[in-house]
């Protein structure tokens, strides 16, 4: 990282001081702003201008507060710059399945995956797996950036209303008017979050991905809610419900034309799988896929027709033909 010169001994202090801080800044760059790479982006630039400033920074407020109001500014400059995120179904109506994927619209429009699952203040109103869940965050993306803000520091990080108007250079009234407002809005979009089902998601997506990767469309309907919807960044077009995605699986992915291979994953709080497809004699990336489950079975799958996201989630982007090697089991 490049920047002014600072005093004999800050940069090993700033790394030292900043380092414990990185993880739940990104989270809260993506949360903001609902793309991994532009959150990356948004925190590169906090890391800088916290480089920067730091000679002159003496302790003034918390660092903690220092470092989230930069990274806010930040966020906030990257959704200035671009259009607001979303998924699929908020872009239109569901489609009929015919056979037909649609046409790729562009990547920067959509909200993408999240690595794992970040860390949650102790005095969060939303547990941790909530606040980054794909649904929670496309609906953040709906906010005025100064309400989303606000319920990311009040509601997921914990911030006091005080520390969040010096982090929004804003008073304390106008910080509670705001939360409300958001948080008005949020249970109108977001939903119920899907019930925590310990023990049971590991196995579900275990046969899930077998069965997928057998191109059994019967067994993957078996696991599939009444009510279940299938994205598909950056295509458009979804479908809703257990008879349409079926006919969907069946006449494109699962038609038998495509030899798959699969990897665990685990994103935005969320069990799935990363897909490769057989070309020649390798297999090569094609999606990562985020399940979400209520009373053990599927309601959304969001496939992420995205390879270039694959280095984020530690996946190789081709492996080498079946057999050769075996795949990783599941982390109990």
């Amino acid at each position: 990282m490049t920047s002014q010169s600072l005093p004999e001994g800050s940069s090993a202090t700033f790394e030292r001081l900043v380092a414990p801080h990185q993880s739940s800044l990104l989270a809260h760059c993506y949360r903001m702003t609902g793309s991994l790479p532009d959150a990356e982006d948004a925190l590169q630039e906090t890391l800088v201008r916290a480089w920067r400033a730091f000679d002159s920074f003496e302790g003034r407020s918390s660092l903690r507060t220092w470092l989230f109001r930069i990274a806010t500014n930040a966020s906030r400059r990257v959704i200035e710059q671009r259009h607001r995120r979303m998924l699929p179904v908020d872009l239109g109506p569901a489609s009929e399945p015919g056979g037909h994927r649609g046409e790729a619209l562009a990547d920067d429009i959509w909200v993408t995956p999240f690595p794992g699952t970040p860390e949650a203040s102790p005095a969060a109103r939303y547990e941790s797996r909530e606040s980054v869940e794909l649904a929670f965050v496309a609906a953040l993306q709906t906010l005025p950036s100064r309400q989303r803000a606000t319920l990311l520091l009040r509601d997921v990080l914990g911030f006091s209303a005080a520390e969040t108007a010096e982090v929004l250079d804003s008073s304390i009234a106008s910080v509670n008017s705001a939360l409300n407002r958001a948080r008005r809005t949020m249970d109108t979009r977001a939903g119920d979050p899907p019930p925590d089902q310990p023990g049971v998601p590991g196995a579900l997506v275990d046969r899930f991905v077998e069965a997928w990767v057998r191109n059994d469309v019967a067994a993957l309907v078996t696991m599939l809610a009444e009510d279940v919807e299938m994205t598909m960044p950056p295509v458009a077009t979804w479908y809703r419900g257990r008879a349409d995605v079926a006919e969907f699986l069946r006449l494109v992915p699962l038609a038998g034309a495509m030899a798959w291979e699969a990897r665990d994953l685990d994103a935005n709080g969320q069990p799935g799988f990363a897909l490769y497809s057989r070309h020649g004699d390798e297999y090569v990336a094609h999606s990562l896929n985020v399940l979400t489950f209520r009373a053990e079975r599927v309601t959304s799958i969001a496939a992420f027709l995205t390879p270039a996201l694959f280095p984020a989630f530690g996946l190789a982007t081709t492996l080498p033909p079946r057999g050769s090697a075996p795949r990783p089991g599941r982390p109990r």
